[in-house]
Parts: C-alpha cells; sequence; structure tokens
C-alpha cells in the first residue's frame, strides 16, 4: 500500500464499512437528502471511475469537476482517483471566456458538469479541441450536447474495485482562486498532498509513519464527528477537508450552496461538529443570522470552527466567539501551493497585523537568495519538504515559484511578511496587490482589517487607483451594514487614522451595494480596482 489518495480511502472503506460517510442535505426545504455509507460511497465512486475508463479515458488524462456541491461531485473525485485519471476542479461561475481558458489549459479530455451549465458548456465545447467525454448531472432541456446522463455513466459501470495499481505519484492538480489573474493549475503529487494539504491522516495531532496506520487508527477509534466544508468544493480547502473527514473515517455533511440559515439548521440537526469556511463573506452572514431569524439555534455541538482563504477581521472573530463560546474559532494560513502553513494567534488583529504560528517547514525568506530574512524584515513566506511539483502547462511561473535549497525542494508564496524573536510570523499580504503610493508600500489586507473594525461597516476590499501625484492612492470599496447612515471619507479616515499609518489611510471611497467575492468568499481585486477606476474619474 502506498500514500495514494484512493488507496488510503478504500483502506478507511474496509474497516468502517456501514458507517456513514456522507450526508447532502438539498436546500432550500425541499427535504430531499441522500445518505451514503463507506461502503456505498465506495461503489458509487467504483461505477463513475470504470464508466471513465470505459468511455477511454486513459490514466493521467485530466476531467473537469464543473459541478455544485453534492454527492456527484465527491463520487466523480473518488472515481477518478480511483482510475489514476487527475481531476480538475471548475469554478462554476466562470463565462464562456474563461471557461475556454480553464478548459485548454488543464488540457481536459473529460467534464462532469451540472445541467444549469449546459449553455456555457455548449458555447466552449467548439473552441476545445480535447475535451470528448461529457457526463452531465440532471437534466437540460433542450439538450443538445453530447453528454452522458449521469445516472447512465453510473449504471454502466461496474461497482467493483478492480482498478491497476496506483502510486504516490499519482497527480492531483487544483487550480488557484484567480482573483488577480488568470488562475493557475498547482500539480501535486498525492503523498505530497497527503502530508502538506490533509496533515498526513492526523491534522491535529501526529502524522501516520505507515500508510496501513491511517485504516488502523480509524478501526480502533469510534464515529461521532462531523464534518461540515461550507464554502463550494472547487474552491480546494472544502475538497480537503472532505477528504480529511474521510481520512478520519467519519460523517461529512453537504450543501449544495451557501445558505446562513440553512447551514445552521443542519448544523443544529446534524449535531455537527467542525465547520469550514472562507472569512468574513461567510462568517459574518452566519453571526447575522444568529443574532436574527436563528437566535437560539443549538450549537453545542460544534467545537471547532476553521477559516482560510481570507482573514477573518477581528471584529468579527468577537462577535462570533460571543455567539458561540463553546467552539474554537481558528483563523487558518495557507495556500493551493503549499496546504497548510499556520493558524494565527489570539493577538492578531489590526492592532499587531494578521501574526501566525506557522510549522516548522515554513520560513520568510528573501525572495532573491532564498536566505532567511533577519527579524522585522520583509520577506516572502516559503515552505519545504511536501510541495506541489509545480504549475500545470506554466514552467516559467514554476521556475519563478519552486526552487531547490540544500538538496530540499521550496515553493516561494506570494505573501509578504516578517517574522519576530519568537519566530511568529506576521502575514502583511500579497505581493501581486501591494499598492505603492508616494514610494511607501500598503498591503491592501492590512488595511481591510481596519475598515471593517468600524461598526457600520459590513464588507470592504481595497484597492490601488493611478494618481498623477503619488502614483497610486489607496481606495476603499466599502459595503455598509443595513441601516447604517451613509458615510463620507472623513468619516472613515478619521476611524483608520487611529489604527494605520498615515500613507494607509484610503484617500478615496467608494460606497457599494455589495461587494463582490468568488463563491467561496475570496476577494476579486479585480472587481475593487474597476470599480474604484470607474469612481476616480
Amino acid at each position: 500500500m502506498e500514500y495514494n489518495l484512493a488507496d488510503l480511502f478504500e483502506s478507511v472503506v474496509d474497516v468502517v464499512p456501514d458507517r456513514e460517510a456522507l450526508a447532502y442535505i438539498d436546500i432550500p426545504g425541499t427535504g430531499a437528502e441522500r445518505r451514503l455509507t463507506y461502503a456505498e460511497l465506495d461503489a458509487a465512486a467504483n461505477r463513475i471511475g470504470h464508466h471513465m475508463i470505459d468511455s477511454g479515458v486513459r490514466p493521467g488524462e485530466h476531467v473537469g469537476l464543473h459541478l455544485y456541491n453534492g454527492v456527484e461531485y465527491l463520487q466523480t473525485l473518488l472515481g477518478c482517483l480511483k482510475a489514476r485519471i487527475v481531476p480538475v476542479n471548475v469554478n462554476y461561475r466562470y463565462v464562456e471566456e474563461e471557461l475556454v481558458y480553464l478548459y485548454r489549459d488543464a488540457d481536459l479530455v473529460g467534464l462532469v458538469f451540472d445541467a444549469e451549465f449546459t449553455d456555457r458548456v455548449a458555447a466552449a465545447l467548439p473552441q476545445v479541441e480535447r475535451l470528448r467525454q461529457l457526463v452531465r448531472v440532471g437534466a437540460a432541456e433542450p439538450d443538445e450536447l453530447p453528454a452522458v446522463p449521469f445516472t447512465d455513466a453510473e449504471a454502466s459501470g461496474s461497482p467493483e474495485r478492480g482498478f491497476p495499481a496506483r502510486s504516490p505519484d499519482d497527480q492531483f492538480i487544483i487550480y488557484t482562486g484567480g482573483t488577480t489573474g488568470m488562475p493557475k493549475g498547482v500539480m501535486w503529487r498525492q503523498e505530497d498532498l497527503f502530508f502538506s494539504g490533509l496533515g498526513g491522516g492526523a491534522p491535529t495531532g501526529e502524522p501516520v509513519k505507515r500508510p496501513e496506520e491511517l485504516a488502523e487508527r480509524v478501526a480502533a477509534g469510534g464515529a461521532g464527528i462531523t464534518f461540515f466544508p461550507t464554502p463550494p468544493l472547487m474552491h480546494g480547502t472544502s475538497t480537503l477537508t472532505s477528504l480529511i473527514g474521510f481520512n478520519f473515517g467519519q460523517r461529512v455533511v453537504l450543501h449544495r450552496k451557501f445558505v446562513p440559515e440553512e447551514v445552521l439548521r443542519t448544523v443544529e440537526r446534524e449535531k455537527v461538529s467542525a465547520m469550514s469556511l472562507v472569512g468574513d463573506a461567510m462568517l459574518r452572514p452566519l453571526i447575522d443570522a444568529l443574532e436574527g431569524p436563528m437566535k437560539g439555534t443549538d450549537m453545542s455541538s460544534v467545537f471547532s470552527v476553521s477559516s482560510s482563504g481570507a482573514i477573518m477581521s477581528d471584529t468579527v472573530s468577537r462577535q462570533f466567539r460571543a455567539l458561540v463560546p463553546n467552539a474554537m474559532l481558528l483563523d487558518n494560513f495557507g495556500s493551493s501551493e503549499s496546504g497548510f502553513n499556520g493558524t494565527a494567534t489570539e493577538d492578531s488583529g489590526p492592532e499587531r497585523g494578521f501574526r501566525v504560528r506557522v510549522n516548522s517547514r515554513t520560513q520568510v525568506v528573501d525572495p532573491a537568495t532564498h536566505e532567511p530574512v533577519a527579524v522585522g524584515e520583509v520577506g516572502r513566506v516559503a515552505q519545504c519538504g511536501h510541495v506541489p511539483l509545480g504549475y500545470y502547462n506554466d514552467p516559467r511561473k514554476t521556475a519563478d515559484t519552486f526552487f531547490e535549497k540544500d538538496g530540499e525542494r521550496w515553493v516561494l508564496l506570494g505573501d509578504m511578511a516578517t517574522v519576530d524573536e519568537e519566530g511568529v510570523v506576521t502575514v502583511l499580504g500579497r505581493g501581486s496587490q501591494c499598492i505603492n503610493t508616494g514610494g511607501e508600500k500598503v498591503y491592501p489586507e492590512e488595511v481591510e482589517q481596519a475598515l471593517k473594525a468600524h461598526p457600520d461597516v459590513y464588507d470592504a476590499l481595497v484597492a490601488g487607483v493611478p494618481d498623477v501625484k503619488w502614483g497610486h492612492h489607496v481606495a476603499a470599496v466599502v459595503q455598509l451594514r443595513e441601516g447604517a447612515v451613509r458615510m463620507s471619507l472623513d468619516d472613515l479616515q478619521s476611524h483608520c487614522r487611529e489604527r494605520l499609518a498615515g500613507y494607509k489611510v484610503p484617500r478615496q471611497l467608494v460606497i457599494a451595494q455589495s461587494i463582490r467575492r468568488s463563491p467561496s468568499g475570496k476577494a476579486d481585486y479585480r472587481w475593487a480596482q474597476k470599480v474604484a477606476v470607474a469612481a476616480d474619474g
């Protein structure tokens, strides 16, 4: 047995076949749900894996998952892994031009998609020469695509295993969110992803030392933990959360989409133990619901709420802790390129910045020399050990991001940071989003933290706008709380000056009806800059 994700999953199935593995709760309010045991999920994944092979998809080829959350997503993911086919996440918000780019860049030969995306898939298909195998989830009218209904694909495939031997070198590709540019496919060896992204089978404990040990731990333990990844599965965090749940032999609960009130109903009914989400964009609506229509919801089963992909503001964190005091609120730091790097400290916040106690494989280095920076100096976050192979179809970006030092492979992340005497890392922000204003560098995330501390600010993004005098000036795009009095730039600046140096204080304020983010809650900085530039003109 190897450190292969499909091998590891099957080893867990074999020791707890009758334990519930997956519960899909359909929303809104139809009452429909699906529940699968580990044995049932295993058989369902086998069917899709065999269908792909029987349809001519070969090991090492790429199949896109253009789906909302659901049983079909994880079933197809596992089926691909079993068949040594590489699953590729597809952002379901993408329109034709973006889909053509991703389908081509990922060299997709197969695609499993939800029926409501039929028009977009049909528009992109003639421009993607290699894409030949389509499987559609749900009915589409009129149906003009040569797509196999998912139910037929399931029926045609064997429920037995019978797949060729797998390898820890089998790949898993995660396409990044593309918040500042076109998305890139991060290529992971499955063994590396198991240790960096899935904690080696024990994210909060000691990683396994043998692949067989994973199932041994599951067999020795019991059921009772329910994982609830609330963001879209096409966002890497949710997929990894689901796989972590399976590695523990526990239950994973899914919703098709994030609806705060329905999330809370499911937490209460299913006795959810561990939730994952993305920053304020998801946590704040949950707080609003708990303080409003869902007041009194029983959250006593929750012991962990983790966020990654977007920094949680101090104000929102404090509000949630007051409402759900029994739950640990973990603000995790990581990326598609590194997996998990660390968790924010208790004193992280607007005054001291986003402070992270990182793992032993993470350093802040000089991007030119790759040597660790001195205490207080600015460098870039880097990680060694189990890191990706590089970016798919992008050797130049791979060479810029991955390097070797002292016989170890490293990844150089885009996050700028400093380190203190105790080794605590303060993350300043993405270098690609850094605003140069009058020669000073401003990181949007730091300003956004200060903005969100204002009681009338519901959400905010910060961008740089071209400026004749300063090169660029700092612009704040702000969504106000419902019922808040419209704020002036002077009001906002007075608030920020108590928390930020003068050059970081926004010189422009744009009030937006809502802040545009990805379905996973990640910031859309291209949109924010476009809005700010248009308002400045």
